[in-house]
């Protein structure tokens, strides 16, 4: 069990042991060698649940991502198939099947459905006439636990599924997850929402609390109350440049299941040989580092003061050795484990910072964020943006061009008719006729739409006080330090809520916001309480630390998680928990979108 899951208000570890003991109960089930065969989305999150030493122990010797075709050459006894109920997946494994039949070596199939099974895959199995071979399971793991107070679905394709396919799916998942978080956490007395999915969220676990359910062990609830914002009610956070420490390694290097890639040539050569794959260093991003617990959520010009900090308080503790007795030596070199460990994590953040300054030092980072602000504040969003213009003109990556329009859109409410038209030629024409397909589905998605003279952004920027000038970035009061001038909105919102008050003052305004506002009690089950002074209890001065759990339907930001836990800390009477179907940001949000984009980095 890991450590850092069990620091919060909720304890996480109690999620990643139930998910990790179901899974290893299926390993048991198959008796002898195994082989698994990854859905390739799901081995990093499943590797947050078990470690590839606790899968040995159980007998795995190999492991191997799904792909179409022959499996690599392996004696084990088992085959093991864990996936997402998806048809193109379930062809991928048909063919493994098929080539492992030719070989004429004898195998045991199992296929481990991810969370629960699919009729139509079942259907396919039988078309493709490889469903006679397999046993079938169900791993009923919903939530991933990516630290303390965050979990993720690593659905990577819900807001698509449901924005642009109207495919409910995978907001079912959503409500069952929540439903199996309550079985853990005991019921969630109060629900609040605002938009269509969180809408079709609440009424799913309304029809699915109505079923039998097991009996919960929990007297009273550990979490107060649940908030669910849809992603569509709030499209502009996701595509702003995210500012922390965090958010720019997520921008520039991509974080996947709390581990980056970074250059490896920018870090000490004496590295653990399993931390360097293929000229990458990889680093694991999670509260267990102490230092990195301290500045990921900072904004990056608060990191710098604290690295050097850091520095010269190691090396005052090491030149204390110089100066001690032999009782000081003895406790020196019990400390010494601990001090290296420091100096090691210090060196590699240095490095990380480094790698991060150089880009956002850059003229390019600079002009794009100085366009963003402009955009956020309000200023010349009405007309073609000439830095826009410029970047098309030297054909800077689509996405990145793609982003910046499509915040101009959200920024003014919409673009005129004119500017549309002139963007939309402009992209036809430098990147490919094919990508009229592209714009089409950003206005599918209401990212990329025509201005209807509803001026929402700019009323909203003033009632929830979006964007503020004079903010400090390295001392901050404000949740707008994440973005230097921007507070996301869906995080305005969860700070509106835990006010005496709550959205009470805000109902004029929440009608701008897309969707319909949802706030309900849930019935608790007999022998189950509110906690006393919680906000469900409707009492707004108790003396218990009130847990809110904020579940984003159709992803989340670093930056936005950054948000809320600042709110945690500057406020004693409330203590966020983070859900996402996705951690997500700009270009990874609009690559989910738009499968033709090509990928490229922002900046």
């Amino acid at each position: 069990m890991a450590n850092h899951l069990a620091g919060g208000k909720v304890n996480i570890a109690l999620l990643q042991e139930s998910a990790r003991l179901h899974l290893l109960r299926l390993l048991e089930k198959c008796d002898g060698t195994k082989a698994i065969v990854w859905d390739e989305s799901l081995a990093g999150p499943v590797g947050l649940i078990a470690k590839y030493s606790v899968l040995r122990d159980h007998q795995v010797e190999k492991m191997y991502h799904l792909r179409h075709g022959r499996l690599p050459s392996t004696n084990v006894k088992n085959i093991i198939f864990i996936t997402r109920p998806h048809i193109h997946l379930i062809d991928m494994i048909a063919d493994n099947v098929h080539g492992e039949e030719k070989s004429g070596i004898r195998r045991e199939f199992f296929l481990y459905y991810l969370p629960r099974k699919s009729l139509l895959c079942e259907k396919r199995l039988k078309s493709r006439g490889v469903y006679g071979n397999f046993t079938f399971e169900e791993l009923p793991i919903d939530f991933f636990p990516f630290d303390n107070d965050l979990i993720s679905m690593e659905l990577e394709s819900a807001f698509k599924e449901y924005h642009l396919e109207n495919d409910t799916s995978c907001y079912y998942q959503a409500a069952q997850a929540i439903m199996n978080l309550q079985d853990l956490y005991g019921v969630i007395p109060r629900v609040s929402g605002k938009g269509e999915a969180a809408k079709l969220v609440y009424e799913l676990m309304k029809k699915l609390s109505a079923e039998p359910q097991q009996p919960s062990q929990n007297t009273v609830s550990q979490i107060d109350h649940i908030l669910l914002i849809d992603r569509a009610v709030d499209l502009l956070s996701p595509l702003a440049t995210q500012l922390t420490y965090e958010g720019l390694i997520d921008e520039i290097f991509e974080i996947h299941n709390t581990t980056v890639q970074l250059p490896a040539d920018k870090f000490n050569s004496d590295d653990e040989p399993n931390e360097i794959m293929a000229g990458k260093k990889q680093v694991i991003l999670n509260s267990g580092e102490e230092l990195f617990a301290e500045i990921r959520n900072k904004n990056f010009n608060g990191v710098g003061p604290v690295l050097t900090r850091k520095a010269k308080t190691i090396a005052s503790d090491f030149e204390e050795r110089h100066k001690q007795g032999v009782q000081e030596m003895k406790q020196f070199v019990a400390r010494l484990p601990q001090l290296l460990a420091a100096k090691k994590s210090l060196a590699v953040h240095t490095a990380i910072a480094e790698l991060i300054k150089e880009v956002t030092d850059s003229e390019k980072f600079l002009s794009s964020l100085q366009m963003e602000q402009e955009m956020m504040l309000g200023v010349d969003t009405d007309k073609v943006h000439p830095y826009i213009e410029d970047c098309i003109a030297h054909q800077e990556p689509l996405i990145k061009v793609l982003r910046l329009i499509c915040l101009q859109s959200v920024t003014n409410s919409g673009l005129k008719p004119k500017v549309m038209e002139f963007y939309k030629r402009e992209i036809v024409q430098t990147y490919g006729f094919q990508h009229i397909l592209t714009l089409t589905n950003l206005e599918k998605a209401n990212i990329l739409k025509l201005q209807q003279g509803n001026r929402s952004y700019t009323v909203l920027r003033k009632v929830l006080h979006l964007t503020v000038e004079d903010g400090s970035e390295v001392a901050p009061r404000d949740i707008s330090y994440v973005h230097s001038v921007y507070a996301p909105l869906s995080v305005r919102l969860a700070e509106h809520l835990v006010r005496p008050t709550g959205w009470k003052n805000l109902n004029d305004n929440l009608g701008l916001l897309l969707g319909p506002t949802v706030d309900e009690y849930q019935i608790l089950p007999k022998g189950q309480s509110a906690r006393r002074g919680s906000i469900s209890s409707q009492s707004s001065h108790g003396d218990t630390t009130r847990t809110i759990l904020v579940f984003f339907l159709g992803g989340c930001t670093f930056a936005e998680i950054s948000a809320l836990r600042f709110l945690s800390q500057k406020d004693d009477s409330c203590e966020f928990v983070i859900a996402t179907t996705k951690l997500i940001n700009g270009n990874s949000f609009l690559k989910t979108l738009f499968e033709d984009l090509p990928s490229s980095k922002s900046g």
